[in-house]
């Protein structure tokens, strides 16, 4: 049986990262000569270029690109076997990269983060707050946090808690416009849309009755924040979350409508590659989103 290239698939993967020979050379201590032979000996064994390779650019075949997954894998799981190792005798220590949506990693997971390094002096968190749906494994990120539905896929993933979902509007709007009655009459409406949420709205009547509406409107964003403007200036009806609305709700700029009708709630879910081996530093991270991200959610509700 001939095994696996696996240095050559740790080089691929750097230069994936790297988008450059030269750049992963310097990320791995070896020598461009080096990585070029690891990319050519890879190469001549699947039987297939894995780069199209100018002066000025380096960019992934039809054929590499799916393969470029497979080698950030094959890179994750070694680096994870080995800090596991290391780590089964000391202390948490090292980076840990954290992906969180925009809005709730500022609200929710940032005041959070001084309580965890405090308690693990050893960890240096690298948090990325954004509103666009990462890759973890091709962007090499540690831990995910996702609010919605989740589609298939083969990363690991738990649901934390509920997130309770609004559905409000001005009261500009609703001098204007009128309000809705029943959901069917959304359609009627002008909605806001939070594009990072897919699929139907659901709700559900407090006599158990439930439905699902389809509705459109003149914005849809992919950041619940760049909704606020549109719909405090009463241009339309959103669905949001709580940790969003919720002090527009407070002061009376927005108001609840709907009110028999509740809307479906949001999961929070934590995320992390598929491999079960992860490092001492990441598993700390883990358990402590775990155990402190239950409660807060539902004080927004």
């Amino acid at each position: 049986m001939r095994l696996p290239d696996l240095e050559a698939w740790a080089i691929f993967a750097a230069v994936v990262e790297q988008r450059s020979f030269s750049g992963a050379a310097d990320a791995i201590g070896r020598s461009k000569a080096t990585v070029s032979k690891a990319i050519t000996r890879l190469e001549e064994h699947i039987g297939q270029s894995l780069f199209h390779r100018t002066s000025r650019r380096l960019t992934l075949t039809e054929a590499g690109r799916p393969l470029a997954d497979h080698a950030a894998r094959i890179l994750a799981e070694a680096h994870a076997a080995e800090e596991a190792a290391r780590d089964a005798a000391s202390s948490p220590t090292g980076r840990v990269r954290l992906a969180v949506p925009m809005s709730f990693g500022i609200s929710n997971v940032a005041p959070l983060l001084a309580q965890f390094l405090a308690a693990h002096p050893g960890v240096e968190i690298d948090l990325h707050c954004s509103d666009a749906r990462v890759d973890i494994v091709a962007e090499g990120f540690d831990v995910a946090l996702r609010i919605g539905d989740l589609p298939d896929s083969s990363l690991r993933a738990r649901r934390l808690c509920d997130i309770a979902a609004h559905l409000v509007a001005a009261p500009a709007y609703l001098a204007t416009h009128g309000t809705p009655a029943h959901p069917t009459d959304l359609a009627r409406h002008r909605i806001l849309g939070y594009s990072n949420v897919h699929g139907p709205w659901h709700f559900q009547h407090a006599d158990g009755s439930d439905i699902a509406i389809r509705p459109r409107g003149p914005l849809t964003a992919n950041s619940g924040e760049a909704l606020l403007p549109a719909l405090v200036a009463g241009l339309g009806i959103a669905r949001l979350p709580g940790f969003i609305v919720g002090p527009h709700l407070a002061s009376g700029a927005v108001v609840e409508i709907l009110r028999d009708w509740a809307p479906a709630p949001i999961g929070l879910h934590i995320l992390t590659p598929p491999s079960p081996l992860r490092p001492a530093r990441v598993e700390a991270l883990i358990a402590f989103l775990s155990a402190t991200l239950r409660d807060p959610c539902a004080g927004h509700d």
